[in-house]
């Protein structure tokens, strides 16, 4: 089957949401719906979705480049199209457009025990930097 990969558009926020929820990439401590409405704030061109022929979201994924490091964050392709090759195909299409607005280097983040995400990484290329996420919420969404 044919995916589009296209920009995220604002009708596409309750099927984006759903796709996350169904791939479990929601927490309670994180406002999924806030989320994009800050992503949109900033390079919202890097926040992708990949839609079937009926113009349904069946993967989506957000990146960014802080001018020293690219993220990517909330990748996710729906369950039952996991390992069709979809999520190689939004890893390279992030690779590139990072790549073309001078990012030296991709980051990325998995959680802990996630070692079927791990295994997919680790295909493409990615190794563990051996270093500690912090974190701090500044802004809390509950």
């Amino acid at each position: 089957m044919q995916y589009a990969i296209r920009t995220f558009a604002r009708t596409d926020t309750d099927a984006v949401v759903a796709l996350w929820e169904a791939c479990r990439l929601v927490r309670p401590w994180n406002d999924p719906r806030r989320d994009i409405e800050r992503k949109l704030t900033v390079q919202p061109e890097l926040f992708l979705v990949a839609v079937d022929a009926d113009d349904a979201v069946v993967g989506a994924g957000m990146a960014g480049f802080d001018g020293h490091r690219g993220w990517v964050n909330y990748l996710a392709v729906r369950p039952d199209l996991q390992g069709s090759g979809l999520g190689r195909t939004f890893m390279r299409e992030f690779e590139q457009r990072l790549a073309a607005i001078g990012c030296p280097k991709l980051n990325l983040q998995v959680r802990a025990g996630n070692e079927q995400v791990l295994g997919f990484y680790e295909s493409l290329g990615y190794e563990p930097d051996h270093t500690v996420s912090l974190g701090k919420r500044l802004i809390p969404d509950v």
